[in-house]
């Protein structure tokens, strides 16, 4: 799976790429997944994250009207060349990062895939496959299964003109991952 950055189209619609992507960051490094939420502190960690919240706005991108669907292929390769010089920063020689890529890209693949199939059932396969990405199957994912959900409601309850000019606005974690009275 390669990922073309197709930079004419992108370039027209960058503000709003960019502030998506910014979005997404912000969420991810919301310090109560990590300290609440169990969710390793790790590239892996935040990358299973990234993926999730990634895979959330562009399921919804894909739905909405032109350009929304154009436009979440352009998220995707904005946040996969910001990943390249994050693995540079962490280590990963030259001539492994494309390989490095590769298997990041395939991952968010099938995880995109499976949290979109997950998220049209009542089954408990979301929770599964959360356990399985995020937490490497040693725990359970109901809070972070209550989360996704939450976040795709709030998603899909945004129509075409407040998503693209406004952005996303994930829900807040603290209610899924820290006790009431805590």
């Amino acid at each position: 799976m390669s990922f073309l950055f197709n930079r004419g189209r992108a370039a027209s619609n960058r503000k709003i790429i960019d502030r998506l992507n910014d979005d997404i960051i912000a969420a991810v490094r919301n310090p109560v997944f990590y300290q609440s939420g169990d969710v390793p502190d790790t590239f892996n960690g935040r990358f299973e994250l990234l993926v999730l919240h990634l895979a959330l706005v562009v399921r919804r991108l894909r739905v909405l009207q032109d350009p929304a669907p154009a436009m979440g292929q352009d998220l995707i390769d904005t946040v996969f060349r910001h990943l390249d010089p994050a693995m540079r920063e962490l280590g990963v020689g030259d001539m492994a990062v494309p390989k490095r890529m590769k298997k990041l890209a395939e991952a968010f693949l099938g995880r995109s895939v499976a949290y979109d199939l997950a998220l049209r059932t009542t089954d408990g396969s979301l929770a599964d496959a959360l356990s399985r990405n995020v937490y490497g199957g040693l725990r359970t994912a109901d809070a972070m299964s209550r989360y996704v959900r939450a976040s795709a409601a709030a998603l899909d309850a945004l129509d075409s003109t407040a998503f693209l000019n406004h952005g996303v606005a994930f829900p807040d974690p603290v209610p899924f991952f820290v006790p009431s009275g805590a």
